[in-house]
């Protein structure tokens, strides 16, 4: 099994394992595949997907105020090649100051 939230730690301070749990539900069989397991960062479109689905549905961003985070966990990621897809929108809803809205 996955330690989500350790790879959590390697971008932020403090990490709310709930909120973590709540993503990998969210997630679910998304996943199991290592293709769907993943960010590409660098893809416009996938980037679009997540901010109309998870950003828009779980956190209740608007198109305009998820932008910014999306930016922001894609700055912090950079430098890793395999983006996990957990630790991306965990980064995502920290920086938006959502992530109340995972519990």
């Amino acid at each position: 099994m996955v330690d989500y939230a350790t790879d959590v730690r390697k971008y932020t301070a403090t990490v709310d394992e709930a909120a973590v749990a709540a993503i990998v539900k969210y997630c679910g069989i998304a996943l199991q595949r290592a293709d769907s397991s993943l960010v590409a960062t660098s893809d416009r479109k996938e980037l679009d997907t997540i901010r109309d689905g998870f950003a828009a549905k779980k956190l209740g961003l608007d198109a305009g105020a998820a932008e910014p985070g999306l930016r922001a966990a894609a700055e912090k990621m950079k430098a890793t090649g395999h983006k996990s897809r957990v630790t991306f929108y965990y980064l995502l809803a920290e920086s938006t100051g959502t992530l109340d809205k995972l519990h």
